[in-house]
C-alpha cells in the first residue's frame, strides 16, 4: 500500500479496531501465477501472535484455498469508511485544490494454514454464529440444524492466517490546515451517507490524538 508518512497508521489497537468493525474483507492470493480473490468474514484473534491471527472459511469448491501451500503469503484487505471530499469545503473555497477521497483501510499479510481438525472447525463456526446472531432474540446455533451443519462441514475449508505484518492508512486530510480539516469534517458529518459520517467520526477522533510516526 502507498503510505505517505502523514497518512500512515501504526497503532495496532486502531488497526485491530477497524478490522473488527469491517470484518467482511477481501483476501487475495496468487494461484498458478494468477491473482484471485474472495470476499469473506474474518475473525480476529488479537492475542495469538504479535500482530494477531485471522480465522475464516470458504467453500471447498472455491479453488482459492488451493493456493495455501504453506509458503506463499496472502493479502487481506479491510476497507473502513470512505467518502468523497470536495475542495469547496476548504477555508478558501478550494482555490488551487482538487477533489480527493478520504478513507481508512488496513492490509494484513500472512501465510495461511489449513485447519483440518473438525472440532476446531466447529468452534470457528460456533464463534461466527454467536457473533453475528448476538442481536437476535432467538439466535441461530449449530445445534439448530445438526444435519445441515454436517453437510456444511463437508463443503467448507477453514484456515487461519498468523499476521506477519499490518499496514494501515488513515487518509483524513492530515495534509490540510486545521481549518480545512474542520470544514471537511463538518460537511461529511452533515451528509446522509453513513460512510461519510464514519469518516467524519474518524477525523474527529484523530484531532484529539498525536499523529502516528
Amino acid at each position: 500500500m502507498y503510505l505517505p508518512p502523514h497518512f500512515t497508521e501504526t497503532d495496532i489497537a486502531a488497526l485491530h479496531a477497524l478490522m473488527r468493525a469491517h470484518d467482511f474483507a477481501l483476501i487475495i492470493a496468487a494461484r498458478d501465477g494468477v491473482p484471485e480473490a474472495a470476499h469473506l468474514p474474518f475473525l480476529l484473534d488479537a492475542e495469538r501472535g504479535p500482530q494477531g491471527t485471522l480465522i475464516a472459511h470458504m467453500a471447498r469448491a472455491n479453488k482459492l484455498w488451493r493456493a495455501f501451500d504453506g509458503t506463499a503469503e496472502v493479502l487481506v484487505v479491510f476497507q473502513g469508511p470512505h467518502a468523497y471530499v470536495s475542495p469547496r469545503w476548504y477555508e478558501d473555497g478550494g482555490a488551487g485544490a482538487v477533489p480527493t477521497w478520504n478513507y481508512a483501510a488496513v492490509h494484513a499479510y500472512g501465510t495461511p494454514r489449513l485447519i483440518e481438525d473438525e472440532t476446531r472447525v466447529r468452534e470457528i463456526l460456533t464463534r461466527l454464529a454467536a457473533m453475528y446472531e448476538a442481536a437476535n432474540p432467538s439466535p441461530w446455533t449449530l445445534e439448530s440444524a445438526p444435519a445441515t451443519v454436517e453437510k456444511l462441514l463437508a463443503g467448507i475449508v477453514a484456515f487461519e492466517i498468523p499476521i506477519a505484518r499490518l499496514e494501515g492508512k488513515w487518509k483524513l486530510s492530515q495534509n490540510r490546515s486545521a481549518g480545512d480539516r474542520a470544514g471537511v469534517a463538518s460537511a461529511l458529518l452533515a451528509s446522509a451517507d453513513a460512510g461519510a459520517r464514519g469518516v467524519a467520526a474518524l477525523m474527529a477522533a484523530r484531532e484529539g490524538r498525536k499523529a502516528p510516526a
